[in-house]
């Protein structure tokens, strides 16, 4: 078990706080899904009910280690002021003076946001110096930033250095997805099935190869299907495929055969020209991709399938869409299978990023059991990974 926030005397005293604001802005920067940042509020809440003086970090898209305007944080502190009592403040730069100021100035029970992190190149490069000065702004560390607890970088790893294991501990958020992930893997209800879906092989296969001992059934969608349909001989026109990965996926479909795992690849799907919405597209089996054309999404009797296979599942692991769902004409087998899920008597998990969004899209999110902050995070835990950000929080006898 990770340290938890309640395991650390806090009370009246500086905390920094860890968290994940990467939220999806439109075109005028207003938010468009708020979630990561709802999810932060109980550890923050906390916080100031400990009467403490309350600094928030969290990055915000890729800046590249330069100030970018419309990267900015402001967007984030006026969803939080409006979330949480206090106004909350949001520094000019991110350890520089004005930041050092506000947060030497700050009040019992007052919430200070400092600029998006990743203005500064130290961030990244995982940089001790720079971790060292957004150590030096507070008494207690606590990461609540599951989706980037993958990543090595300042504010995740590097900062860890200068709190020892009275001083620094995990956030709710952060506690609750590590449990949930770890317990999904450890002890599921049966049958447990899984979905996984994505553009490419390469970035799951280790998630792949872990899950098979585990799961009953796995069933593939998404352009990676692709690598899998080509090494059973089929002809897959100009569809997305991993070469390099075809001996792989003949591997994993043997070993999905060896432990008894019902493996399930789609039956047909609806191709087209090109990925645009403007392009011409037909219903096809997969067998019969037309040469020149490509697969982008699942078909209709493929969504008939994946539902039949779903229906007596017990717990539902989904990581990845089904098509490219960003294209209207291209989501309706990731919107279907959403639709499928959200429906089933089963604990319902959804692994973060894309598929989150998907989700959220096809509105069934207040229908699934749980649904990750961190898409790479979440893969990183089913891969039987130690993250980062992680490792850190445990006690040493843990380890």
């Amino acid at each position: 078990m990770v340290r938890s926030v309640r395991d650390m005397d806090i009370a009246g005293k500086r905390v920094f706080i860890r968290c994940d604001f990467n939220v999806p802005l439109d075109d005028f920067l207003n938010i468009t899904d708020d979630r990561r940042i709802k999810s932060a509020i109980p550890t923050i809440k906390y916080c100031l009910d400990q009467n403490c003086k309350v600094i928030l970090g969290s990055h915000l898209g890729r800046p590249g280690g330069h100030v970018e305007s419309r990267l900015s944080l402001a967007p984030i502190a006026k969803r939080l002021s409006r979330l949480l009592i206090p106004t909350v403040q949001l520094s000019k730069d991110v350890v520089g003076s004005d930041t050092q100021e506000k947060a030497k100035n700050l009040k019992s029970g007052e919430v200070l946001l400092i600029e998006n992190l990743r203005f500064e190149k130290g961030e990244t490069k995982n940089s001790e110096d720079f971790a060292k000065k957004l150590a030096d702004l507070a008494d207690f560390y606590v990461n609540d930033a599951f989706g980037v607890c993958h990543r090595a970088h300042a504010s995740v790893e590097a900062i860890t250095k200068f709190f020892d294991e009275d001083h620094s501990a995990a956030g709710f958020l952060l506690q609750k997805e590590i449990n949930f992930s770890k317990q999904l893997l450890k002890n599921p209800s049966r049958p447990f099935t899984a979905v996984v879906g994505g553009s490419k092989v390469s970035g799951k296969l280790q998630a792949l190869k872990n899950l098979l001992p585990r799961v009953d059934k796995l069933l593939i969608g998404g352009g990676m299907a692709f690598t899998f349909l080509k090494a059973q001989g089929i002809e897959i026109g100009n569809s997305l495929v991993e070469e390099d990965l075809i001996d792989e996926a003949i591997s994993v479909m043997a070993k999905a055969k060896e432990l008894g795992v019902k493996f399930y690849l789609p039956v047909d799907v609806v191709a087209a020209e090109s990925c645009s919405q403007d392009s011409t597209m037909k219903f096809v089996t997969s067998q019969e991709i037309p040469r020149g054309w490509m697969g982008l999404d699942i078909g209709p009797a493929t969504t008939r399938l994946f539902r039949e296979a779903l229906n007596d599942a017990q717990t539902i692991l989904w990581n990845g869409p089904m098509g490219v769902f960003e294209i209207q004409k291209f989501s309706r087998g990731s919107t279907q299978i959403s639709h499928t899920i959200a429906e089933a008597h089963a604990t319902t998990v959804v692994g973060g990023g894309d598929t989150a969004d998907v989700v959220a899209r096809s509105g069934d999110a207040d229908d699934m059991a749980f649904i990750s902050t961190g898409g790479g995070a979440s893969l990183e835990l089913i891969e039987g990974k130690e993250l980062p950000g992680v490792k850190p929080l445990y006690n040493k006898d843990e380890e």
